[in-house]
């Protein structure tokens, strides 16, 4: 892996990453710091973000529609509405057993899973 010096912009892109609750995309991070600095580029806010999701300073979490930031490191599964789009960690343990049971029956070496619970959260079902 290569190494990459710290920046003050890194710094700045971790930092807001970790501020939030609610696994923003790239978009929403730089319209986070492009109010604390208006001379800070998309292309910076992206590049960092790929940095620190490779050095695993924060999670990358793949949901359909766009990538998604989060500063929690445990595994853990996530819940997608399919109406607003938010998403939420799932109140639920990683299984482990599921990484183990597709290596015996595949001779895969698993290093990890990822789930994506979809459906329509609490403030969307309320407005049907």
């Amino acid at each position: 892996m290569e190494k990459h010096r710290n920046t003050k912009q890194r710094n700045m892109t971790l930092e807001a990453v970790e501020s939030r609750r609610d696994h923003p995309t790239a978009d929403q991070i730089y319209a986070d710091l492009r109010a604390k600095d208006d001379k800070i580029s998309r292309g910076t806010v992206y590049r960092n973000l790929g940095i620190l999701s490779e050095e695993g300073s924060i999670a990358n979490v793949r949901i359909s529609g766009a990538e998604r930031y989060d500063f929690r490191l445990d595994r853990h599964y996530h819940m997608l509405c399919t109406e607003c789009g938010k998403v939420y960690d799932a109140p639920m343990h990683y299984q482990e057993e599921y990484d183990r049971q597709v290596e015996m029956d595949t001779g895969f070496k698993i290093n990890r899973h990822r789930i994506v619970f979809e459906g329509v959260c609490p403030k969307c079902r309320l407005k049907e």
